[in-house]
C-alpha cells in the first residue's frame, strides 16, 4: 500500500509526546482520513475516530460527547494513553474555544489524550489555532499530490500528470475520461466550492465566485488586473470582493492569484494577480479536449505544462517555506520568481527552444536573483522539474 512520506512524520511525533494536539490541514480529496486510517492501524495506541462532516454547525454538544467518549474510554481500559481523531473539525462553529477548554481541562487532570484533528480550509482553521490555541497544537499541511506520489502509487507519466494532475481518487477513472471528467466536476470542484467555501465565509454573490473560479482556470498561468477580470464577469461585484473571493479559494487549495515580486509590500498587494491553478485536473476537468487531442496542439500543450509547473511551485511553497511570485514589468516578464531568506530565484518556462529572454535580462540586472532558471527545450526538461523539489534551488 502507498504511504504518504507524512505517515513516517505523525508517527514519530505520536510516539515522542504523551499528550499533544496535532492538526492534519489540506485541500479536500487528497488522503488526509486515509493517511490517518493508516497511521492508526499502525500505532498500538486505541482510538476513537469520529468526523463532523453532517453535523450541525451550531452544535458544540456533538463535540463535547466525543472529546468526553475518549476520555471514558482511556479511564475504562486504563489505558497509558488513549487519540481522539476528529475529521472535517472546521464544521463546527468555535471549535478551537470548545477545545481550548477541553484540553485544559485534561491538563490539569493530568488526561493524557493525544488528539488528532482534520481540516480542509487553511483559513478557518488558521484562524482558531491562532486565537484560542496558540502554544498547544503542531501543524502538518497535506497538499497536492506531486508527479514523484502519483508515478509510484499509480504509474503515471510526466504527461499524464499535466494533464490529470494530482488527485488519488481520480487516478483509476482516466482511461474513461468521460467519467473522470464527471467526477472531477462533480465530486471535486462542486464539493470544494460549496463545502469549503460557500459553508464557512459569507458569500454574498455565490455565482459570482463560481464564475471566478471557472475563469481563473481558464487562465490559469496568466495576468489579469482585477478591471479586466471584473470585465469577463460583466462588471459583477468589485475589486476588493474579487480579491476576498480569490483569497477563499486560495485557502481551499483551488486556485491562487499569484502576486508581483517587488521589494514593496505596498506595491505587491496591489498588483495584477497572476492566475495559477493548485492542481491541473481543475482545468481539464472542464475543458472539453481530450487528453489524446491536446498533445497535438502545441501551443495549449505548452500553456497546460506551465500551469502544472506553477502548481508544482506552488503546493511545495506551502511545505518548504518559501515565497512564490511572478514579476512583470512593462512587456518585460519572468514567470515565476521564488524568495526564501531574502534569496530570489527567478524561472522561465518555455515549450519551445529559448534564449534567455528580455524579462529575463531587465530582472537580473535589476534584483540580481541567485539563480536564473529556464525550464524547457534549452534548459532543465519539464519532465526532470516535476521530479525535483524547488526548494533545492536555493542550495
Amino acid at each position: 500500500m502507498f504511504q504518504r512520506p507524512h505517515l513516517q512524520q505523525l508517527k514519530e511525533r505520536m510516539l515522542e509526546s504523551r499528550r499533544f494536539i496535532q492538526v492534519i490541514v489540506g485541500p479536500r480529496q487528497v488522503g488526509k482520513t486515509t493517511l490517518v486510517g493508516q497511521l492508526v492501524k499502525e500505532l498500538s495506541i486505541p482510538s476513537h475516530m469520529v468526523s463532523a462532516d453532517g453535523i450541525a454547525a451550531s452544535n458544540i454538544v456533538w463535540l463535547n460527547q466525543q472529546w468526553e467518549t475518549a476520555r471514558q474510554l482511556l479511564k475504562s481500559n486504563k489505558h497509558i494513553s488513549y487519540l481522539l481523531v476528529i475529521d472535517e473539525i472546521q464544521k463546527i462553529d468555535n471549535w478551537s474555544e470548545t477545545v481550548k477548554t477541553l484540553w485544559d481541562e485534561d491538563t490539569k487532570n493530568n488526561c493524557n489524550l493525544k488528539v488528532l484533528i482534520l481540516g480542509s480550509s487553511r483559513l478557518i482553521l488558521q484562524k482558531g489555532l491562532t486565537e484560542s490555541l496558540a502554544g498547544r497544537f503542531e501543524k502538518t499541511y497535506m497538499g497536492h499530490w506531486s508527479f514523484q506520489e502519483m508515478k509510484d502509487a499509480f504509474g503515471f507519466t510526466q504527461e499524464q500528470y499535466v494533464w490529470f494532475g494530482g488527485y488519488p481518487g481520480s487516478a483509476s477513472l482516466i482511461h474513461d475520461e468521460q467519467r473522470w471528467k464527471h467526477y472531477i466536476k462533480e465530486s471535486l470542484i462542486e464539493t470544494s466550492i460549496l463545502k469549503d467555501v460557500l459553508m464557512l465565509a459569507r458569500i454574498d454573490k455565490p455565482v459570482l465566485l463560481k464564475n471566478l473560479f471557472e475563469i481563473g482556470c481558464f487562465y490559469s498561468g496568466q495576468i489579469l488586473s482585477y478591471t479586466k477580470i471584473m470585465g469577463q464577469l460583466q462588471g459583477v461585484g468589485n475589486t476588493t470582493t474579487l480579491s476576498n473571493y480569490l483569497n477563499l479559494l486560495d485557502t481551499a487549495g483551488l486556485l491562487s492569484g499569484i502576486e508581483k515580486f517587488s521589494p514593496s509590500i505596498i506595491r505587491k498587494r496591489s498588483s495584477s494577480p497572476k492566475f495559477q491553478v493548485h492542481n491541473t485536473a481543475l482545468i481539464s476537468g472542464q475543458s472539453t479536449t481530450l487528453f489524446n487531442d491536446i498533445k497535438n496542439n502545441s501551443a495549449a500543450w505548452g500553456r497546460i505544462v506551465e500551469s502544472a509547473i506553477g502548481a508544482h511551485l506552488l503546493n511545495y511553497s506551502l511545505t518548504m517555506d518559501y515565497v512564490l511570485n511572478y514579476w512583470r514589468e512593462g512587456d518585460a516578464e519572468v514567470d515565476f520568481v521564488i524568495t526564501k531568506n531574502n534569496i530570489s530565484v527567478a524561472i522561465e518556462v518555455k515549450s519551445s527552444k529559448a534564449t534567455i529572454t528580455n524579462g529575463m535580462k531587465q530582472f537580473q540586472k535589476r534584483y540580481a536573483p541567485q539563480k536564473i532558471i529556464l525550464i524547457g527545450a534549452d534548459g532543465i526538461k519539464w519532465q526532470d522539474f516535476l521530479m525535483m523539489n524547488p526548494s533545492d534551488l536555493f542550495s
